[in-house]
């Protein structure tokens, strides 16, 4: 049976800790090394709801995208979210493992994971940030091509079906969907580098306005996909890694983690 330690260690090798960026807070970031982890829960974000899915399920561990701790704490209590959350997995005997920039810009990570649910055929690293030892680059977002153009009408049709997204938020500039470049999560700082790799379209989230203004000059499609659904189609491989690296160990993904943002259209 796997321990908590031992899972923390096979992510470390498989993602590596040390690829997260400087603001970042990843690996055991609450918990017990040396508890067993007869089963795991996996989500995009430790909610309370999500806490309250692994005590029904019995999971001893919560292996999740976003840190549960992203700011030095000066003290845990039950009068604010964070400390809840904190008292409320170690009450139960839990431990949370964490992985956030290093996923986004690992091989398989959270932009492969999202390239290959927008069905392209990818090309590269939109941001080169660094390299492994053996010299492949890592980073953020990725370059690809559809097989065949689409309209982007038909391309915002397959995108929100494809990422499960109850809405979308977009600026056209005429042109059809061939060459794309995406980024999980908040990428509108990548816009410009997407236009001047010759991309036609960039899907991303969390725009700013001027993201979409400065889009329209550049002759490029914009869509906010949303943060959640960018980044959530990394949970499944996530569980397909620790389901193979710990066969004895029940994986499972979150089933009550969602979209958090909705669209009203009345």
């Amino acid at each position: 049976m796997a321990s908590v330690g031992e899972i923390r260690d096979y992510l470390d090798r498989t993602v590596p800790f040390s690829m997260k960026m400087d603001f970042d807070n990843v690996g055991l970031l609450a918990g017990f090394r040396d508890a067993e982890a007869q089963r795991v829960l996996v989500a995009l974000d430790i909610t309370e709801a999500v806490i309250g899915e692994a005590e029904a399920c019995g999971a001893a561990l919560i292996v999740s995208h976003h840190p549960l701790i992203f700011h030095p704490l000066r003290q845990v209590t039950d009068e604010e979210p964070v400390g809840r959350k904190l008292i409320r997995l170690l009450r139960g005997g839990r431990s949370a493992i964490c992985l956030h920039t290093n996923l986004d810009v690992a091989e398989d990570g959270v932009n492969d994971a999202l390239a290959e649910a927008l069905g392209l055929e990818t090309e590269g690293i939109l941001e080169k940030l660094g390299a492994y030892p053996d010299g492949r680059p890592y980073g953020l977002g990725r370059v690809g091509r559809l097989p065949a153009p689409m309209r982007l009408e038909d391309f915002l049709a397959l995108v929100r079906s494809r990422l499960s997204g109850n809405g979308l938020r977009y600026i056209a500039s005429g042109r059809p969907v061939s060459r794309v470049a995406c980024c999980g999560g908040a990428g509108g700082d990548a816009l410009e580098e997407a236009a001047a790799r010759g991309c036609d379209t960039y899907v991303t989230a969390d725009l700013k306005y001027d993201r979409f203004l400065q889009a329209r000059d550049l002759g490029i499609n914009l869509i906010d996909a949303d943060h959640f659904c960018t980044e959530n189609v990394v949970v499944p491989r996530l569980c397909r890694m620790l389901r193979e690296a710990f066969p004895e160990t029940e994986v499972l993904a979150s089933r009550v983690h969602g979209q958090a943002v909705q669209f009203f259209c009345g």
